[in-house]
């Protein structure tokens, strides 16, 4: 019995924290904006990038949910918005630039931006080419990592220039975070150098570590994406990837069990100027902390870091649903609930973004 009490007290308390944040309805607007290294990486060839904009919608506007997977029995549950909904007020807003994970989506980190843009914030998200859960995943999608930046830098030009949300962003007041490879483009995004062989070389030393194997959501081996690099069609690209990715008006990175982080030398890691928070989980063997998240913690002047028990890298996802458990192999992994690590997300990068940023 005190154990049960001891659970509703726990899940009370977790629910009047997410209820706090809640205040009224976000809106989500879709834009498609062009990027020179989309072609390369798209399947079709294709230069556009997809955006997702979230945002505080205005007082009355009907919310629906966008929870993933087939209608009436979805795998992962997002959340709600109003479509195309106008904006709560005029002020202008801060605003997150959000990179999906390997083979994600914007919608699928829908939890985090949605519940940003609930406190005031403008999240602008991409799906990136070649790289993620809606289109067909590519080898150059998967392993031109560097070019995911890029896609940022695209979309937050589309949104400012968009005549219904740019009056609404702050240009002054930009953060950017992402989850797992998309925590390796926030830290590139404020100054974190790649280099590339690098991390194959730690690949070979190590090719049992979680971001070395081949993953689940496209299995592309060490030895097929070096090959794929070296490929007249990739080669040019390729020798990019040293090249500065700063997006200089960003002044502060939130990154979620941040990956390929043995790309990033820990020099290039030890500049960078701007504030950045990293919070993972301790069971992680997807993006291993040892290997990565811990590396950039220590690596980083005066970065904040938090340390989830018993989580592992899955837990970030969109909360998986009981047929999701069943259908998806990313969902059986999971061993602990994932609502409470969504709202320690959630408050530490509140909690960040109002101390690096402004309250918004």
């Amino acid at each position: 019995m005190k154990r049960l009490l001891g659970v509703a007290i726990l899940a009370a308390a977790v629910l009047g924290l997410a209820t706090a944040s809640r205040a009224g309805p976000v809106g989500e607007r879709h834009l498609v904006t062009t990027d020179a290294t989309a072609a390369l990486r798209d399947a079709q060839h294709r230069p556009q990038v997809r955006v997702t904009v979230w945002y505080p919608a205005a007082e009355g506007a009907v919310e629906q949910r966008i929870d993933l997977g087939p209608p009436g029995r979805p795998l992962f549950l997002v959340g709600a918005v109003a479509q195309d909904a106008a904006f709560a007020d005029d002020r202008r807003r801060p605003v997150i630039l959000f990179s999906h994970g390997f083979g994600g989506a914007a919608r699928m980190m829908g939890w985090f931006g949605t519940a940003l843009a609930r406190d005031g914030y403008v999240v602008v998200a991409v799906d990136h080419p070649g790289n993620n859960g809606i289109d067909k995943m590519t080898a150059a999608g998967a392993i031109l990592t560097w070019d995911r930046v890029q896609d940022l830098r695209a979309a937050l030009g589309a949104a400012a220039a968009d005549g219904a949300i740019g009056p609404h962003l702050d240009l002054g007041r930009i953060g950017v975070s992402g989850f797992s490879a998309g925590g390796f483009t926030a830290l590139v995004s404020v100054g974190a150098k790649v280099d590339m062989r690098r991390f194959q070389a730690f690949c070979r030393q190590s090719p049992t570590d979680g971001v070395c194997a081949p993953q689940k959501e496209f299995a592309l081996s060490q030895e097929d994406a070096e090959r794929a690099l070296a490929a007249p069609d990739l080669a040019a690209e390729a020798a990019h990837a040293g090249d500065d990715h700063t997006i200089p008006s960003v002044r502060a990175a939130f990154a979620i069990a941040p990956a390929i982080v043995q790309a990033l030398p820990p020099d290039g890691l030890a500049r960078i100027e701007a504030p950045v928070a990293i919070i993972l989980g301790d069971a992680d063997p997807v993006a291993p902390p040892a290997t990565n998240g811990l590396v950039a913690a220590k690596a980083i002047p005066h970065a904040e870091l938090k340390v989830l028990p018993g989580v592992g890298h899955y837990d970030f996802l969109s909360t998986c649903t009981a047929a999701g458990v069943a259908a998806v192999p990313l969902c059986a992994a999971i061993k602990v609930p994932q609502d409470p690590t969504h709202q320690a997300a959630i408050d530490m990068a509140l909690g960040f973004f109002t101390k690096t940023l402004g309250a918004p």
